[in-house]
């Protein structure tokens, strides 16, 4: 299994869950650069030209969730997954969905827009999204009290997909007065496996 990575990228997820469940995976770093993003190179395997991509044999798959997703189903021998069919599953699937399509999108605007237009142009913009970003982290932080992790199961891939957008979150938006969810991001990036994906 190939993961194509980029520092700061959700090419964090898969790298981390890799790391979780100590399988093997080789790590190739690619250039971010826009020219080489819209390489043909680059888009037979990325097609719209982003990172992360993953290959497992002939699959190629370029969304960070999916690969989550695969890589538990094909190596993760019933770790870091609640079994199919339960609440808690359901609940890990709502908390994955959930860190890409609600909470990752205003913060990924916000890089998306001061890359593009500049900081000053887009301010209010930016303005928005951060309330967006805060929004969101105020239902983490609701749904992490008294809690270590969002599940009942323990750790999980939801916290791991979660993790990465809380940590693109957490360079934009000022969340300290949410201590649950500011607690809870402090104790996914403690861990060794995150920080082995993020160098």
């Amino acid at each position: 299994m190939t993961i194509y990575y980029v520092a700061g990228t959700r090419a964090i997820r898969p790298v981390w869950l890799c790391e979780e469940l100590q399988i093997p995976y080789q790590r190739q770093d690619v250039s971010f650069d826009p020219e080489f993003r819209a390489s043909t190179e680059w888009r037979k395997i990325n097609p719209v030209g982003k990172v992360p991509a993953m290959r497992d044999g002939d699959l190629v798959l370029f969304e960070s969730c999916a690969m989550v997703q695969v890589i538990l189903d094909r190596y993760g021998n019933d770790q870091l997954a609640p079994k199919q069919g339960t609440n808690e599953n359901a609940l890990m699937q709502q908390w994955s969905w959930f860190a890409e399509s609600t909470l990752a999108r205003p913060a990924g605007e916000i890089v998306n827009h001061q890359r593009v237009f500049g900081k000053d142009t887009v301010a209010k913009a930016i303005a928005e999204m951060k309330e967006r970003v805060r929004l969101c982290l105020k239902a983490v932080d609701d749904a992490i009290v008294d809690k270590e992790f969002l599940l009942d199961f323990g750790f999980s891939a939801a916290d791991i997909n979660l993790g990465y957008s809380l940590h693109l979150a957490n360079k934009y938006v000022d969340y300290d007065d949410l201590v649950n969810a500011k607690a809870y991001y402090e104790r996914l990036v403690a861990r060794p496996a995150f920080q082995r994906s993020i160098i």
